[in-house]
């Protein structure tokens, strides 16, 4: 998965909204989405309806018209991506009811197909996300302008790591729909493009006041990590300093909140107070959505053996040196 430069490190530990451990958004759930054009680190999104006349592009004179014709040349049509199976199982009714509403502007066999493609995406996040996004697209590719659809291909797009495909489908759905609640991960596409200054804007933007306390943390940790990003740790570690800082307090995101403060601390030297905030993470942290037990082990010097692998681990038990007789 693409991950910008030398943030990769800290990406995958501060989170910010990346919801790839515990609050992962599920593009078949309550996705408010909309119509966007694409453009990431993939390629973007494929573009419908041919290429246009390319001689009358370059200022040639236009081909005369066939006998026989209507004197209206016909542009090429793209041939159709060819999209994931779907599996007999799944039927579409799994969707989310509000999702499924969306859906009825649709003819009621391409709503089926496209609610059957936004389950499997759902599903296949955590195991496969790339099979994840090809389903979100295929979904896209047949209801673009429904929003939950445009939506949840900009999620997955996120998932993926395709920022600025991610990020014009979330902003297209945010015109669309004009619900806010992808703000933080918009705000994380920035920082994934490398551009922390336009998430911070975003995250002082006055819209984040209508998202709810999720939300607002979420954009509190993506501001966090923008900081760091930035060379600016020790602001970055007062941003999240608040009243939902506290260790008595448990919420759903205190986890990743005490987990980025703690990496926050870290960043700044002061590595006692970040262990106690990794420790803090680490008790919040009941469904195992970050690796703050592992970073509490590597700031004590814990050296963790990774049993999966029989023959090293055959030859770091007994004797040091299996092949000596005596």
């Amino acid at each position: 998965m693409p991950e910008p430069d030398d943030r990769s490190g800290d990406r995958s530990r501060d989170r910010g909204a990346r919801p790839d451990r515990g609050a992962r958004p599920d593009p078949g759930s309550s996705a408010r989405g909309s119509r966007g054009a694409g453009g990431g680190t993939s390629g973007g999104r494929p573009r419908t309806g041919g290429t246009g006349n390319s001689s009358q592009s370059r200022g040639a004179q236009p081909r005369p018209a066939r006998a026989g014709s209507t004197g209206v040349e016909r542009r090429p049509s793209s041939p159709r991506r060819v999209e994931p199976a779907l599996p007999d199982d799944v039927t579409g009714r799994e969707l989310d009811r509000a999702v499924r509403a969306e859906l009825t502007s649709l003819a009621s066999q391409n709503a089926e197909a496209v609610s059957r493609h936004l389950v499997m995406a759902g599903r296949l996040l955590d195991d496969d996300p790339e099979a994840a996004y090809a389903h979100a697209v295929a979904a896209r590719d047949r209801a673009g302008r429904v929003a939950a659809v445009r939506e949840a291909a900009g999620l997955a797009a996120y998932l993926t790591g395709r920022y600025a495909e991610a990020l014009a489908e979330l902003r297209a759905a945010r015109r669309m729909s004009g619900n806010h609640s992808a703000l933080p991960v918009m705000a994380d596409c920035e920082r994934g493009l490398g551009r922390p200054e336009k998430a911070l804007a975003m995250a002082s933007s006055p819209e984040v006041a209508t998202l709810d306390a999720a939300g607002r943390a979420e954009m509190l940790i993506v501001a966090s990590g923008a900081r760091r990003d930035m060379g600016q740790p020790d602001a970055a570690a007062l941003l999240l300093q608040g009243p939902e800082l506290r260790p008595g307090r448990r919420r759903a995101w205190s986890a990743r909140l005490f987990y980025a403060y703690a990496d926050a601390l870290l960043a700044a030297g002061r590595e006692d107070e970040a262990v106690v905030w990794f420790g803090h993470a680490a008790e919040a942290d009941e469904s195992g959505e970050t690796d703050a037990d592992e970073r509490l082990d590597e700031l004590a010097g814990v050296v963790v053996i990774d049993h999966d692998d029989e023959s090293d681990g055959a030859a770091e038990v007994g004797d040091p040196d299996p092949g000596r007789d005596g």
